[in-house]
């Protein structure tokens, strides 16, 4: 409630002829340049072909990409990131002695994590459909190891297996092969997964089946199947699911509800499964990459640079993050640099879901 003294004086003021805001000399409207919202949207339409309020903000169904595993180029270890250094960092980053297993591990984001883990320290299982492809990675990875460390007293062991990751018996026979070259899986990180573009009224429901059975199940299968060889073992683990920051945030202007639903899945399952298994010492964490600049997505971006330009005006660091960026995350949520970390969702994504 207002005062009554204070809303006689407002009303005085307001009817004095004389008032000091009337004694003012305000500047002549003449002088400025002034511009009528009217002629201002007339011109952005003439500019900018009929844009219209909040167009970038939304999906366009124009934008349309079907996955086919066929189409994926190869993709090769990083170079210079491997070799013997000798500045001070902490001991517990190191995987000395562990094994770890990366799903979707020939290529991409998957070869460049499992590479951080070869340099890290541990023996490695590449995991992949395609397993012509994992064994010319894991030979590749090893190579590049043996490169930049001549003279190494150990050299890493780097093995390939198929796996159909939304298959249960596939995923079982893929860790019954790896224990049987390995012996053991003390890491898991679940890179295999794809994403496609359509709108939703029109997306085929057995492709949006296929894409939850890759993103979803097959997490979820490998990370089942790892945690009851650790209780079994009664050994410590830990867990990286690949989630991305589209389980956080809808992506313009690609329409892809199936697959932002399938990494929100993704990132509440690492929450979910942190808390059950923290009393068996096994920490799950998620990392949302934002749009990384792999060999599939430079070849989208030739074929569309529009899109490019709108993806890099979206995001604070303006450039899309390369695949090396993952290296540090994936290391540190995998070894003790994070053992009071768990449940975590740890974003790298320049910026993009800050704004």
């Amino acid at each position: 409630m207002f005062r009554p003294t204070i809303i006689r004086q407002a009303v005085r003021v307001a009817r004095s002829p004389t008032s000091s805001t009337a004694t003012r000399s305000l500047p002549s409207l003449s002088s400025r340049a002034i511009h009528s919202t009217c002629i201002l949207r007339d011109k952005v339409d003439e500019d900018h072909d009929q844009l219209k309020e909040g167009q970038f903000a939304r999906t366009d169904p124009n934008v349309e990409r079907e996955h086919n595993e066929e189409d994926l180029p190869s993709s090769s270890p990083a170079q210079g990131r491997g070799g013997l250094h000798f500045k001070r960092t902490l001991a517990s980053f190191s995987l000395e002695g562990r094994v770890g297993v990366v799903t979707g591990g020939a290529r991409g984001l998957g070869l460049v994590m499992s590479q951080a883990l070869v340099i890290s320290g541990a023996d490695v299982a590449i995991v992949d459909m395609n397993k012509e492809e994992a064994d010319k990675s894991a030979k590749q990875l090893v190579e590049s190891f043996m490169a930049e460390n001549p003279g190494a007293d150990r050299i890493p062991k780097v093995t390939a297996h198929y796996a159909d990751v939304s298959s249960q018996e596939s995923v079982d026979a893929s860790i019954a092969e790896i224990l049987s070259m390995h012996g053991k899986i003390d890491n898991l990180v679940t890179s295999a997964g794809f994403t496609e573009n359509f709108e939703a009224i029109n997306y085929p429901i057995d492709r949006v089946r296929k894409l939850w059975g890759v993103n979803v199940d097959g997490t979820w299968l490998f990370a089942n199947a790892v945690a009851r060889h650790l209780m079994g073992r009664k050994a410590p683990g830990s867990l990286v699911f690949i989630g991305s920051m589209s389980g956080a945030v809808v992506n313009v202007p690609q329409p892809q509800a199936p697959y932002n639903a399938s990494k929100a899945a993704v990132r509440h399952m690492a929450s979910s499964l942190a808390v059950e298994w923290a009393h068996a010492g096994i920490r799950v964490n998620c990392i949302s990459p934002g749009y990384m600049l792999t060999a599939l997505t430079a070849k989208i971006m030739v074929e569309n640079p529009a899109l490019n330009k709108q993806w890099t005006s979206l995001i604070p660091q303006g450039k899309m993050g390369q695949p090396e960026d993952l290296m540090g995350a994936v290391t540190f949520l995998s070894s003790d640099a994070s053992a009071y970390v768990t449940g975590a969702d740890l974003r790298v994504d320049g910026g993009y879901t800050t704004t």
